[in-house]
This record gives C-alpha cells, structure tokens and sequence, in this order.
C-alpha cells in the first residue's frame, strides 16, 4: 500500500476524529509576541510551559522526545521566517536556526528540549526587541546591515557597502549617519567587539586569534579598540566573564 492509500484508509477510520487539533489562534499570537519583541508575554509562556502541552498538538513521532524535537524544528523555521520578515538580518535569522536546531543532537530528554526551546524563543524575542526599537526602515540600511553581519570577520569599508547598493559612498555615510544614529565605521566596529566578546567568554581563542578572525589590523589595535567600547581590556573581560563549560540540558 502507498503512502497516499494508507493515509485515505487513515483519514476514513473513526479513530481519527477523535484527534481535534488546538486553534491555530494561540500559536499565533505566540509567534507574535515573538516577533514584536515581547519579552514578557513569552516568558509567561515559557514558565506556563506551553510547548511541553501536548492537548491539541499533533503526534509527529510515538518517541516523546523525537516528538517534541519535530515540533522544536517546526517552531523554530516558522520563527525564523516571521523574525526575517519583520526586520532581523537575513544571516542572523538562519544561523541562529541552524545553531539551535544542531543543539538537538545532543539532547536525550523532555526536559533538556523544553529548555533549549525556550533558549531558542527567548534569544529571537530579545533580538527582535532591540529591532522592533530600532527607526531603521529604509532598503538600502537594512541591506547594509546584512551585509555588515553576514561579512563581519571581514575588512568592511563604506566603499564595500557603496558598491554592494549602487549608491555613492557619500550619500550612503549621511543615509546611514542619520537612520542609526552611527557613523558606518563606529557600526562595524561595535559589532565586531560584540562578537570579540562572544569569543573571549566562551572560546579559548588568544586574544592575536581573536584580532585576526575579525579583521583588525594588529593585536594592540583589537585591545585598544576595545577599551575604548567595554572599558577594560579584553583580558580583563575574560577574566571576569569567561564560561568554561556551558550545558544546554
């Protein structure tokens, strides 16, 4: 029998009507509450452990875990697109996808995939919220800051951006200056010490690794440059800030 003909049989047999799905209205407005940034509403929900509720939800797999991981992947993609819809950068929105969806392979439990999923909700909420914030609207800064995102280990000059867009590199400059609040240097540059941090608190990279990954011209430069943005040197920050191990159960 094909897959087809066993679903006609299935879809004729009475024990399926006993099977009524939840309205699709909740789910809805979780994922909104997603992405209009809404912290609080999705805490509420991780705390009443709403993905954990299996009334109303469809059976994907007899395994419960295995079960849990499909819907996992399935809130996870529809996040991501509605996140990319409302303004999160392209790259971020699916690197963020695959890192968490990767995470599954190494959980075993109900409970170990309930915590990364409200990991995973809570890390796309928290982002959409500062952009939810943001007055950035226009095509050509949303592409630049894609751009700066998606090539960040990289040397990235106003030019860069200037002939990614087919605009000149004056009038991106005023564009850019006047819909973030930045100058474009200052942007790339806060990003790149956001990702220097990243590194120095969960990888064991040397701070020369570090420079060198991101693109600054020279360790000293990379310890100066940050300074300048944290307040201490990058040392000190790992001092204070590095996580040895970290457990996603």
């Amino acid at each position: 029998m094909g897959y087809q003909d066993e679903w006609l049989l299935l879809e004729a047999e009475d024990d399926i009507d006993e099977v009524e799905h939840r309205q699709p209205t909740e789910e809805f407005l979780f994922y909104q509450a997603v992405t209009n940034g809404d912290v609080e509403a999705v805490r509420k929900n991780c705390k009443q452990e709403r993905f954990l509720d299996s009334d109303g939800v469809g059976v994907l797999s007899r395994n419960p875990v295995t079960n849990l991981k499909y819907h996992f992947v399935i809130t996870t993609a529809m996040i991501t697109r509605l996140c990319k819809q409302k303004g999160m950068e392209l790259e971020q929105a699916f690197r963020m996808s695959d890192f968490y969806i990767q995470r599954l392979d190494d959980i075993h439990t109900v409970q170990g995939v309930r915590n990364l999923h409200d990991s995973m909700v809570l890390d796309y909420t928290e982002k959409m919220c500062k952009i939810c914030h943001s007055d950035t609207n226009s095509r050509h800064i949303s592409v630049c800051k894609e751009y700066i995102y998606s090539h960040i280990k990289e040397r990235i000059t106003i030019e860069d951006l200037a002939d990614e867009l087919g605009v000149s590199a004056s009038y991106l400059s005023r564009l850019f200056k006047k819909e973030t609040g930045d100058s474009v240097s200052a942007y790339i540059r806060r990003h790149k010490i956001e990702m220097a941090k990243n590194l120095l608190q969960y990888s064991e990279y040397s701070m020369i690794d570090i420079a060198n990954r991101l693109s600054f011209s020279s360790q000293s430069h990379f310890i100066q440059q940050f300074r300048e943005y944290v307040g201490m040197t990058p040392k000190k920050y790992r001092d204070l800030n590095h996580t040895i191990q970290w457990d996603t159960e």
